[in-house]
């Protein structure tokens, strides 16, 4: 307690730096536990599922033409008939989407809210099991209907006491009411599979739900029985397929069909992308951990002269060792102690910025597990904050009492200042790299135009209502163009395999973009290289337009040559009883999807008519002026066109830049992170120029009292620092590339890494680095030299 006191009267001594000690330890522990947290959170994911090591995804395996494929859908029936007829299966259960996630739905009472719904079966709580709070989701999930829904949307809808009996429809779907049947406490955010409410999968049809090829929207899961091996159902699961597939009718049209299951530890975990996010957060943190503690070491070597009388005076007066290790031990828990409170106070203030940049709460982030990790790193932290500097002092001589001690510690301090140069310069050239390439991804060729324009989804609208709003649109001066299509480009579509008549053969799987309306292709500025789009007015219901990448692989896989205009095609889904489509033009091809993960099959487009099953619902709205007065009036004639419905139109272009959000988040992280190591390192810069100046006062003066200028003086000490700033900003930049590399392999398009990018990036770093040595040595090297060697 003695020495805790004494640490305490010491925090304001003149002379300590204690201030930017404990400063720039604090913002440094800050954003590097906070990243630390993010890290340990990525990899809880599903965790909190009991027995979550015996839970699996069912994954189909596609073999066709030796070109392998696996997506994790499949169809209704893979997943009872694997309860069934697999040997060690405990539970299986099989779930699909409905609507869109984050949808609107709208109780009795007119309140909207919005929610994500998932149908599933009976089995579906025994594999993902959570607290019931209310209801019985055996019997919910088994009545069609009935709806299991999450803790705070019963909240939002009056209570959870209250919830059950309730109901509450899709916007898009006032037709179809959910009852509710019980409330669930609500999904952690560490999990894959989100979701707010649960319906009864009873509400699809039979055939969708026990079939056995093909309709492969169901994503299906399986709970093996304890001590089962999951590498020896591949037997079982074939023979399964064996007794309820037409395998020879697979084999004839090419494909090897199988199945496999995958960990559910495993999906988040093993995402490629997740695993490069979690090393650079990991590299980050250290880097940021690391440079606040060097820059700690650095300020208390740089203070070390000036308490090296008061050391040996405690030593005189009899203090041991173990008196000076407590000393300064307790100064150290101090400065850590007052630094992780204002770290904890930081974090609370920019709660909100940290929660938008790692999309986490801060309640996510730190749990009980994790808070022990930090716990332990706290601990290495003070480690080396207290014994280093406790190592340094007890070396100080008696003899320091009773003359000056100019032992400078200088090569520490460059030790010291060379890591964190490393360090500033990695960041800055990574951040240049990630802003290039989010830069290139905002501002790249989607292949189609979406400038100025706008959208809006009206599922649950009729025809009638759809058509008369695009008439109202089209009436508006801002509108130069109105068109409508099932599917929007920034989406992924549903996938339908291509044949042609008199072939059995599947020939490959294309990206179904389904149907539109007149002059979609003009308003989308998709060029058409071959033939013609849709005519208005005429009979197009039974026409296909095509991309180009469809007809270089119809030239490989039917061996067409020559124009494709005229042909015909069949097309599953679409061509009921082997009806054939006729191909009236090629497009260009255009990007689906967003460049981190763009669908690159082949696409095609069908013509909308009045009686399509998959109809048009998003109307599309071409501006020649974009404000937000005339998104108002865009608004104004939907609501009055469809009433009892909220439409609102949206800005396809903000959507585009919304799917690289992550990405510019990651580059914000980046750029905070830089600018931290970045002052930082300019803090024991500044300390360190500082000594310098001190401890070379004699030398300086006597320089210029031989007629050294204070310009050559300034270029001295810039010279000694660039000694160890340029291999070191060579080095930061080094390793920057070789991450950025790495980083860029996720993207379709991507920057070319350019050396003198890097090398740039490094010499801004040293151009403020010199910068901030001549300023902190400015007032030295122009002073009197008379002065200086008598104050020395």
């Amino acid at each position: 307690m003695k020495n805790f006191n004494m640490a305490l009267r010491s925090l304001f001594k003149k002379g300590r730096s204690n201030g930017i000690k404990i400063l720039a330890l604090a913002v440094g522990l800050a954003m590097g536990l906070v990243l630390v947290a993010k890290v340990c959170f990525e990899r809880s994911y599903d965790n909190f599922y009991p027995d979550n090591e015996r839970i699996y995804l069912v994954k189909s395996d596609l073999n066709r033409d030796g070109k392998k494929d696996s997506w994790g859908q499949v169809s209704g029936a893979i997943a009872p008939g694997m309860k069934a007829e697999v040997p060690g299966v405990e539970f299986a259960t099989r779930y699909t989407r409905i609507g869109e996630n984050n949808e609107l739905i709208m109780t009795p009472e007119e309140q909207y809210l919005r929610a994500t719904i998932l149908l599933a079966d009976t089995s579906f709580f025994d594999i993902f099991p959570r607290p019931i709070l209310i209801g019985n989701p055996k019997e919910a999930l088994a009545r069609p209907g009935y709806v299991m829904i999450s803790r705070s949307l019963a909240e939002k809808m009056g209570g959870v006491g209250d919830a059950v009996g309730k109901t509450f429809v899709r916007d898009a779907n006032h037709g179809s009411p959910f009852i509710i049947g019980g409330v669930f406490e609500d999904i952690p955010e560490n999990s894959h599979l989100r979701y707010d409410a649960v319906a009864s999968l009873a509400a699809m049809s039979e055939r969708s739900t026990t079939n056995w090829v093909g309709n492969d929207r169901y994503i299906a899961y399986v709970k093996l029985l304890p001590g089962t091996d999951p590498n020896g159902l591949a037997p079982a699961i074939r023979r399964m397929q064996e007794r309820n597939q037409d395998m020879e009718g697979l084999k004839k049209a090419g494909v090897d069909l199988s199945y496999s299951i995958f960990p559910l530890q495993d999906i988040h975990n093993n995402s490629k992308d997740v695993k490069d996010m979690n090393y650079m957060l990991l590299f980050m943190a250290i880097i940021l951990i690391s440079i606040a503690v060097l820059n700690y070491i650095l300020v208390v070597i740089s203070t070390l002269i000036g308490r090296a009388k008061e050391v040996a005076v405690h030593k005189c007066y009899g203090a041991s060792g173990k008196n000076i290790f407590g000393m300064i031990l307790s100064e150290s828990f101090l400065h850590l102690l007052l630094s992780l409170l204002l770290a904890a106070f930081l974090i609370v203030i920019f709660k909100g910025r940290i929660e938008e940049l790692l999309s986490a709460s801060l309640s996510a982030l730190f749990t009980l597990p994790t808070l022990s990790i930090l716990l332990a790193i706290c601990v290495v932290v003070f480690a080396v904050t207290g014994l280093v500097p406790t190592w340094l002092f007890m070396r100080i001589p008696v003899a320091s009492a009773f003359r000056s001690m100019k032992e400078s510690k200088r090569y520490w301090k460059l030790c010291l200042l060379f890591v964190q140069f490393v360090a500033t310069a990695y960041l800055v050239a990574l951040l240049i790299t990630i802003s290039r390439q989010y830069d290139t991804m905002i501002a790249s060729d989607t292949g189609y135009a979406y400038e100025n324009l706008v959208y809006c989804d009206t599922r649950g609208a009729g025809q009638q209502q759809r058509e008369l709003a695009m008439a109202e649109l089209r009436r508006l001066p801002q509108v130069d163009l109105v068109s409508c299509c099932t599917s929007l480009p920034i989406y992924s579509p549903s996938g339908n395999n291509i044949s042609i008549p008199g072939d059995d053969r599947d020939l490959f799987n294309i990206a179904d973009m389904y149907f539109v309306g007149d002059s979609y292709f003009d308003l989308m500025e998709i060029p058409v290289v071959e033939g013609e789009a849709f005519r208005p007015n005429e009979a197009n219901a039974d026409k296909i337009m095509v991309s180009r990448r469809f007809t270089e692989l119809m030239e490989k896989t039917a061996g067409w040559t020559g124009s494709v205009i005229g042909k015909g095609v069949i097309v599953s889904e679409h061509s009921d009883s082997s009806s054939v489509f006729t191909i009236t033009g090629v497009f260009d091809d255009f990007r689906i999807g967003s460049l981190k993960g763009p669908d690159m099959r082949a696409s095609v487009f069908f013509y909308a008519t009045p009686d399509c099953y998959n109809p048009p619902v998003n109307i599309l709205i071409k501006m020649n002026t974009l404000s937000s007065e005339t998104l108002s009036e865009v608004n104004r004639v939907l609501t009055e066109a469809i009433p009892g419905r909220r439409v609102e139109a949206s800005v396809l272009k903000m959507d585009i830049v919304s799917q690289y959000q992550d990405d510019r988040d990651f580059r914000d992280a980046i750029m905070i992170s830089g600018i931290v190591t970045l002052l930082i390192a300019l803090i024991g810069l500044l300390g360190y120029t500082a000594d310098e100046t001190n401890r070379r006062g004699r030398e300086i003066a006597i320089r210029k009292v031989n007629g050294a200028t204070a310009e050559s003086i300034l270029r001295m000490l810039s010279r000694d620092v660039s000694y160890i700033a340029l291999p070191a900003l060579a080095i930061g930049a080094a390793i920057a590339y070789i991450n950025a590399e790495g980083w860029l392999e996720k993207f379709a398009e991507r920057i070319h890494l350019n050396l003198f990018m890097f090398i740039g990036a490094a010499l801004f770093v040293y151009v403020i680095i010199i910068a901030c040595v001549l300023i902190r040595a400015w007032n030295v090297a122009n002073e009197n030299p008379v002065e200086s060697i008598k104050a020395d």
